[in-house]
């Protein structure tokens, strides 16, 4: 027999402004004039200006008039979570829009210009096309011949083989960058050496280094190719290893076209005047808004009106619900601001002694949670605040990020940015002898020279966030 049960349960739900807050505050300076434009355009209610004071009483008026009459304000603030639609509260990947760049020619272009000029029969044209377009970003062909062979036959209905595909392909690979369509790094250094114009002994010896002792050269085993290759000129094979490390590993990677320049704007500007260090947010994208007081009039408007016209009411509803919109945005880009300047004068307060002197050294070990407990908000908050924006200083412009970092004990007790111990270990391998490179041991030892209390994996785990490679591979004749 089924049973009827009463049941409560508490739980927490953001509001819609709670929602676009919290939207808006990890937007950083440079796209937040797109989302106030965004904003402009979909909402009539809200106008570039300074808010006047007396427009706030609209709200007061019309809930005087809501008592009066059937309409229901509870019923209209659902109504807004279900009509009103944010920007960000569908699919989250529509927030995260790159900001738009300027396109130039792409690398498959340069490419299939090319290709016109070998004057190909319609046929091993399709072939060029399906290979240029097998190529990936880096210049690199991957793809197995025999696949293309299928891909041809299943998807352009073109029968050939693996012999005029090779055939085909090696007219491709004289394409400028030179090196592109090459299946593998060694074809890739190959084709370019066979493309340098001037064939000294250098470059004839550096062919063969690759050509016989690739796996050799790749693991920096310099004595077995001198066995090997029976080299007995030692300046001769420097010059022949100089230039292969000049090669270009990656020949896609220079000429795919697409500008990938983007421009850092700073999200607040930090000052020192006369010792006082000033932080300003940079207001440039972040224009005036108000209500627009047209739409004010219309509710007031309507308290003098026919009360009963359900068209009138209908009206009143809609323009209700647009200025309640506009009163959120307007309060949630007031609470981004101010939030944005709490974080950051907490870090300044945290980390004031690098804002005054720009000195890395100065940087204190400090997590999201130090800044969390200071200005009294949610860790989630600082993080959202921390990961796109920049401060501009005297000493460059540096994003929020760069200011957190964990924290090294010393000998003396005393603990010290991680960082600073990166910036040690960078200088000693910047100093070490490259024809015998520091181990991990080595450089663990010299830190703990310094007074760094710190593991040999810890010394290895610094040393990739750096992009360092181990001692074998720092190797230089």
């Amino acid at each position: 027999m089924q049973k009827l049960v009463l049941s409560q349960s508490l739980g927490q739900r953001l509001s819609p402004q709670q929602i676009q807050f919290i939207k808006l505050l990890q937007v950083p300076t440079a796209e937040l004039d797109t989302r106030i434009e965004e904003e402009l355009e979909i909402n009539p209610a809200l106008e570039e200006g300074k808010e006047e004071p007396e427009e706030d009483n609209y709200e007061e008026d019309y809930e005087e008039d809501a008592t009066d009459d059937d309409f229901d304000i509870e019923d209209y603030l659902h109504d807004d979570e279900a009509g009103y639609k944010m920007q960000g509260d569908g699919n989250s990947q529509e927030e995260e829009k790159e900001m738009p760049i300027a396109m130039g020619t792409t690398l498959n272009d340069q490419l299939m210009t090319q290709l016109g000029f070998l004057g190909l029969d319609k046929h091993q044209y399709k072939i060029g096309k399906q290979l240029i377009g097998s190529i990936e970003s880096d210049g690199y062909i991957r793809r197995e011949i025999n696949a293309i062979v299928n891909d041809l036959a299943f998807s352009q209905n073109v029968n050939t083989d693996e012999d005029e595909i090779e055939s085909v392909l090696t007219k491709i690979q004289d394409f400028d960058p030179a090196g592109i369509a090459a299946r593998n790094l060694e074809e890739c250094l190959l084709l370019q050496l066979e493309r340098k114009l001037d064939q000294s002994e250098a470059v004839k010896l550096a062919y063969q280094i690759i050509d016989e002792c690739f796996e050799e050269f790749s693991k920096k085993h310099y004595e077995k190719i001198v066995k090997k290759l029976n080299i007995e000129d030692e300046s001769l094979f420097k010059d022949a290893i100089d230039t292969i490390k000049r090669l270009n590993p990656k020949p896609g990677g220079s000429g795919s076209g697409a500008v990938k320049t983007q421009f850092l704007m700073p999200d607040f500007i930090l000052t020192n005047q006369n010792g006082e260090m000033v932080i300003t947010l940079n207001s440039r994208n972040a224009p005036d808004l108000r209500v627009s007081p047209s739409y004010s009039e219309m509710l007031k408007a309507y308290d003098k009106g026919d009360k009963k016209d359900k068209k009138l009411k209908e009206t009143v509803g809609f323009v209700k619900q647009k200025l309640d919109a506009a009163k959120w945005f307007i309060d949630a880009i007031k609470q981004r601001q101010f939030t944005l300047l709490n974080t950051m004068q907490a870090i300044l307060e945290y980390q004031y002694e690098f804002f005054r002197e720009g000195d890395e050294s100065k940087l204190r070990p400090m997590i999201l949670k130090d800044i969390a407990e200071k200005i009294d908000m949610d860790i989630s908050t600082v993080s959202r605040v921390a990961n796109s924006k920049s401060v501009q200083t005297e000493f460059g412009i540096y994003p929020l990020k760069y200011f957190f970092s964990e924290g090294i004990a010393t000998e003396s007790g005393e603990d010290v940015s991680s960082r600073e111990v990166k910036n040690t270990l960078r200088g000693f391998i910047d100093k070490e002898d490259k024809s015998k490179p520091l181990s991990d041991d080595k450089l663990e030892k010299l830190l703990k020279e310094k007074g760094y209390k710190i593991a040999r994996r810890t010394v290895a785990k610094y040393r990739e966030q750096l992009n360092i490679p181990v001692a074998r591979l720092r190797k230089e004749l």
